[in-house]
């Protein structure tokens, strides 16, 4: 299985340009391909990033500014016109179920698919999501209208066996696989017991991101996105505009950065940048001042939750 992923789509806010796109982004975690807000254009995004539609089945809207999901109707629109059958889920704050409910309804369009909308409102962190190998939390923001982030972490992996030592020791079958697996010892018919540890490789480290949308320099969010190993949090503006940032409920890289230095993230990848900065390296140089590790994102770039970055 591939190792965990982010792909950024759009990293801009508000106007879409023929450079800059507003915010969406792929998240492959033990299998799973998370759609993470859907700005305008995002599926020509995906083609870019050859990311196949089919993939996503999980989508989570952040907050009903249009810049965080007016690319979904036309997103939902292409998996009809391409044949899905496969549901799709939807998390978002309500009223969106309302408005994708509208369009359809007066361009006389049935969907050939089913979607399901988890909708969205609690003020609180609340796990909204769980399978056997990942959990997705909500992370309550401070935006102008009501905004959630969201916390995508995976479950704990079982120890992997070294079959080169366990063929060492003939009283071990298949049926002690599961057990070993568990991390548990393995006694042998004449009593001696074998430390787990020579029979198991130790599992893949459990990784966790955090995406934190639209939000005021907010210190609350510190606690529940503590020790994560990729934080993307919203940069709109640098520290000169942060009146503006104040005013308008977003917030400045060095605040990006504050969170994430107060939150002991591994990486910092700030976003959302506001369109009069067209040198988005100013937020990168910004943050560094407070926080070491930290990046600029930019669309159609992939960030491994394990530190590494590839184009």
């Amino acid at each position: 299985m591939k190792k965990s992923s982010l792909t950024i789509l759009g990293c801009h806010s508000s106007i879409p340009t023929e450079k800059f796109h507003p915010t969406a982004q792929i998240l492959e975690m033990k299998g799973y391909f998370f759609l993470i807000d859907c700005g305008e254009g995002t599926q020509v995004q995906l083609r870019k990033a050859k990311i196949k539609f089919n993939k996503i089945v999980n989508i989570f809207i952040s907050h009903l500014h249009g810049d965080h999901f007016f690319g979904l109707i036309g997103l939902l629109s292409t998996f009809h016109l391409l044949g899905r059958e496969k549901s799709v889920n939807i998390y978002a704050p309500k009223g969106l179920k309302e408005i994708i409910d509208v369009h359809f309804k007066w361009s006389y369009t049935k969907l050939k698919f089913c979607i399901y909308y988890i909708e969205l409102s609690s003020d609180k962190l609340e796990k909204i999501m769980e399978t056997e190998k990942i959990e997705v939390y909500t992370i309550p923001l401070k935006h102008r209208i009501y905004t959630n982030g969201f916390l995508f972490k995976e479950k704990p992996c079982n120890r992997k066996l070294n079959m080169k030592e366990i063929k060492k020791i003939s009283d071990i079958g298949i049926s002690d696989y599961r057990n070993l697996q568990l991390g548990k010892n393995f006694t042998t018919k004449f009593g001696k017991i074998i430390p787990n540890n020579q029979l198991t490789f130790d599992p893949p480290k459990i990784l966790s991101y955090a995406f934190c949308s639209d939000t005021s320099y907010y210190l609350s969010v510190v606690e529940k996105i503590k020790y994560v190993d990729l934080l993307y949090h919203e940069s709109t503006f640098l520290k000169k505009e942060e009146k503006r940032a104040i005013k308008t409920g977003h917030s400045t890289a060095s605040q990006a950065a504050y969170i994430a230095k107060n939150s002991k993230v591994k990486k910092l990848l700030l976003g959302h940048y506001s369109n009069r900065f067209p040198n988005i390296k100013e937020f990168e140089e910004e943050a560094k001042e407070i926080f070491h590790n930290v990046e600029a994102s930019e669309a159609l770039k992939t960030y491994y939750l394990d530190g590494e970055t590839i184009i």
